[in-house]
């Protein structure tokens, strides 16, 4: 390939519409990528009177799609070996995956108009039907990511919530118990899901910058500039004009006025007459 026509393709990438897609593109990758590979857990000791039925590593592990209440354990009742079988409690699936959802078609979507702009400019410009696609796939998608991460991060609240392992110690009989030891030895750790969030409500913020630069290659925004434009072109050309004929005016009319002033040359011919004739008739 010709490097300077491979320099000219790249160039678009410069653009702030190429440019903000492939942002966008990867602030997908990010936001999937730390909410649906997240694995985590927590670990529980119950230390009952009798040391014999005390359980000090239960161990609870959770992960994406986070539905909470299938995740099950047991643990021990400190009254002989009996065994208590728990759940926790919650379910924030519908919106982890719908974040997730939401995040992989908005990638899918950014790398093909990225490969768009780069190759087939041309033929993205030569008609109104591809700006005007891009532009309310763009307002969807800005849409799409307030409502998703707005609802993954109330999701993210319960799970923490239900993960907490103050939360997770009540719902055991055995550490109702005074006598007994009840006490968290490992919480889980939460930070890739935060930041899962982040990059949430930073794709809204880019792809609500990015309508205004996709609305600027729809034909919405031409006609707009023609509408305002026609106006003020008449407004100057009719201003000229009235200008114009005001100087030709005045300057025709101050003409007038001076030859009007100067005496004619007929005048001037017959003031030398009056007296000739007079000494004629001496």
């Amino acid at each position: 390939m010709d490097p300077l026509a491979s320099a000219g393709t790249f160039r678009a990438l410069k653009e702030p519409l190429a440019f903000l897609r492939s942002l966008e593109l990867l602030f997908a990758i990010f936001a999937f990528a730390t909410c649906g590979g997240y694995s985590g857990g927590l670990r529980l000791s119950v230390d009952c009177v009798n040391k014999t039925e005390s359980n000090l590593s239960i161990d609870i592990a959770f992960a994406y799609p986070f539905r909470l209440h299938q995740v099950t354990f047991e643990v021990p009742t400190c009254e002989g070996r009996e065994r208590q079988k728990l759940a926790l409690i919650g379910d924030s699936s519908s919106s982890a995956e719908f974040f997730v959802t939401v995040a992989v078609f908005a990638f899918l979507y950014s790398l093909a108009a990225t490969v768009v702009y780069i190759f087939f400019q041309n033929k993205y410009r030569e008609n109104n039907r591809g700006p005007l696609i891009d532009f309310i796939v763009t307002v969807v998608f800005s849409f799409l990511w307030l409502v998703g991460s707005s609802a993954w991060a109330k999701g993210l609240s319960d799970v923490k919530v239900a993960t907490d392992p103050k939360e997770v110690l009540l719902l055991m009989s055995a550490c109702k118990q005074p006598s007994n030891k009840c006490m968290a030895v490992h919480s889980p750790v939460m930070s890739s899901l935060n930041t899962s969030v982040v990059f949430g409500f930073l794709n809204f913020i880019l792809w609500a910058g990015n309508i205004w630069f996709v609305f600027k290659e729809t034909g919405w925004h031409s006609s707009g500039q023609r509408y305002l434009s026609d106006p003020m072109e008449k407004h100057s050309s009719s201003y000229n004009q009235g200008g114009y004929n005001q100087d030709s005016y005045g300057s025709s009319g101050g003409y007038s006025q001076q030859a009007s002033l100067e005496p004619s040359s007929d005048e001037f011919g017959q003031q030398p007459t009056g007296p000739t004739s007079f000494t004629n008739q001496i």
